[in-house]
């Protein structure tokens, strides 16, 4: 097991489930489908990268974390403090700029989007620009597009199918309904992410298991 968070007493250990050879295999958290390749970053085609390009800081993982910032989920701020130990660097963004900052001067091995961030600061009284899709765009156009965990709120059934058309376009591994999202789903996601996509290892550098 590569993520897992620490057992107390008692606890039972969660059941991970694995991602097939063909991968994309189909969850109740709502995994997409998505074609095998080359994962971990690199410079988006045609734009220049960050000054000093991409990898210059991070771990053994580097994690793209963004939420909206007006969620309060548990799991987010639980995440940083528990991977961390283990080398993985989480690199929070709570907005598409921040994220866009992050992607084009670290090299991202799986990014977490929460499709409801804004586009840059809000406003009080100004309409919210909603920046998860510009994230997920920029990620795919990057020279090996790291997997991506899309975060969906609650919609109508025309927004939803709009978003999951997004989420699949721009080739994410995983949409995930933010309402059951919690840090052993999470932690699964990931496990998933790192043994189809990584062979199991940390693309930072060493053996995860």
């Amino acid at each position: 097991m590569y993520f897992r968070r620490p057992q107390r007493d008692g606890d039972a250990k969660p059941p991970i489930p694995h991602a097939g050879a063909g991968g994309g295999v189909p969850t109740a958290g709502g995994e997409a489908s998505r074609a095998d390749g080359p994962a971990g970053g690199g410079q988006v085609r045609g734009e220049a990268c960050g000054q000093g390009g991409p990898g210059i800081w991070g771990g053994r993982l580097n994690l793209l974390l963004s939420t909206a910032p007006w969620q309060d989920d548990p799991w987010s701020l639980a995440l940083p403090r528990l991977l961390e130990p283990m080398g993985v660097m989480a690199h929070r963004a709570g907005t598409a700029r921040e994220a866009e900052r992050v992607i084009r001067t670290t090299t991202i091995h799986i990014a977490v989007i929460d499709l409801a961030i804004p586009l840059g600061p809000v406003t009080p009284g100004s309409p919210i620009e909603s920046g998860g899709p510009r994230v997920l765009d920029l990620l795919s156009r990057l020279d090996a597009p790291p997997p991506t965990v899309v975060l969906k709120a609650p919609r109508s059934h025309r927004d939803e199918t709009r978003e999951m058309q997004t989420a699949l376009r721009c080739g994410a591994f995983a949409v995930v309904d933010r309402a059951g999202a919690d840090l052993e789903s999470m932690l699964a996601v990931m496990e998933r992410c790192l043994v189809r996509f990584y062979a199991g290892r940390w693309p930072g550098g060493g053996a995860s298991k």
